[in-house]
């Protein structure tokens, strides 16, 4: 079978360039693995901030009802519970479906696959009880299930203090967020939330080791300088979970199936698809967005997947060029003004790197 667009990824990159793309007259076909499309969106229950365009003041769920909506309304053609396996020559898409594996021929494909939680090894880190910060909130959030009781959080980033204040939230007691650096890593705002209803926030320190006999019972964290543990400093602190919220790299297995360029950047986690200003990779007509293109915030993804959706439009002929560009310049604004600010100013020199490492591609 053949279709003009496959999106890979029913997130916010992947929500918002299915519709994009379908507004300007592309015919999509959008493909997710699990049940429900909206991805991370069912999982945020916190208010967007930023600018009227950013959904600011709405509630991430809510941005993803309204996506949702607004794809049936376009008749968008959506697989779910349909999971790609491979990304051949000639654009040639692999889809286990209902048991079948289905191919698929793409003139355009978007990978929009999202990132995956870093890991963190310390002894007795696999014992139940222990897991990634977005397992938890997938947990508490999505499945209506409490995690643990007493729980500890590595990690103060914005993934970290935003679930732990959700699992407070939840009625769970967050016994304190242990931060490596010397600083907190989230924004103010919401680092504030957990400062004010009591967390203690342990910066310069990091978890040395959990303990328990079949799960975790007792976590020891200790001071942190120079990539060392400082002898002497441990503390026992009563748990019973442990949620890991280290960083987030992009998922870009499918690109690299697909023969995709890939560079090393840090700052947007490590290992991911190199792609131009228009979001296309290395290899003609495959495009990325999202946190596959570099792990940032959902806002970021969404307007990442329209700017590559306008692209795609244009090179089929859907868009005529004056307009495609009319409309990549306005994204691409509204990128920039999310990318402002000490946090955001990183982020923007990454993809500048990123962009620069395209263009010589």
């Amino acid at each position: 079978m053949k279709r003009e667009v496959v999106i890979i990824g029913a997130g916010p990159a992947g929500l918002a360039a299915a519709i994009e793309a379908t507004k300007n007259g592309c015919q999509v076909l959008l493909v997710d693995e699990n049940r429900t499309a909206g991805g991370q969106f069912f999982k945020q229950l916190h208010k967007f901030f930023g600018s009227q365009a950013h959904s600011a003041g709405i509630r991430g769920f809510e941005i993803g009802k309204q996506l949702l909506k607004e794809t049936e309304e376009l008749g968008v053609e959506v697989w779910l519970e349909s999971s790609v396996i491979g990304i051949f020559a000639g654009k040639r898409v692999a889809v286990l479906r209902n048991g079948i594996t289905e191919t698929v021929e793409a003139q355009s494909i978007l990978i929009c696959t999202g990132g995956a939680e870093n890991p963190l090894r310390f002894p007795g880190w696999t014992y139940p009880g222990v897991m990634g910060a977005g397992a938890a909130q997938t947990m508490v959030n999505v499945n209506r299930v409490l995690p643990g009781k007493r729980i500890l959080m590595i990690g103060s980033g914005n993934v970290g203090v935003i679930v732990a204040y959700q699992l407070l939230q939840a009625g769970a007691d967050v016994v304190g967020i242990v931060e490596g650096m010397p600083r907190i890593g989230a924004y103010g705002v919401h680092a504030a939330k957990l400062k004010r209803a009591g967390v203690p926030f342990f910066i310069g320190h990091t978890i040395a080791e959990a303990r328990g006999s079949d799960r975790v019972e007792e976590a020891v964290i200790a001071r942190f300088e120079n990539g060392q543990i400082l002898k002497g400093t441990e503390r026992k602190i009563d748990v019973d979970t442990i949620c890991v919220a280290v960083g987030l790299r992009p998922l870009s297995e499918l690109a690299q199936m697909a023969g995709v360029k890939h560079g090393f950047i840090p700052e947007l986690g490590g290992f991911m698809p190199i792609h131009n200003t228009d979001m296309e990779t290395s290899v003609e007509g495959i495009y990325v967005a999202g946190d596959t293109a570099g792990v940032e915030e959902a806002s970021t993804a969404m307007d990442e997947g329209r700017l590559a959706a306008v692209s795609v439009s244009c090179a089929l002929g859907h868009l005529n060029r004056a307009d495609a560009e009319q409309k990549k310049e306005e994204i691409r604004d509204r990128l920039a003004s999310l990318r402002q600010g000490p946090f955001g100013e990183r982020r923007m020199n990454a993809k500048n790197r990123v962009i620069e490492m395209g263009v010589t591609m």
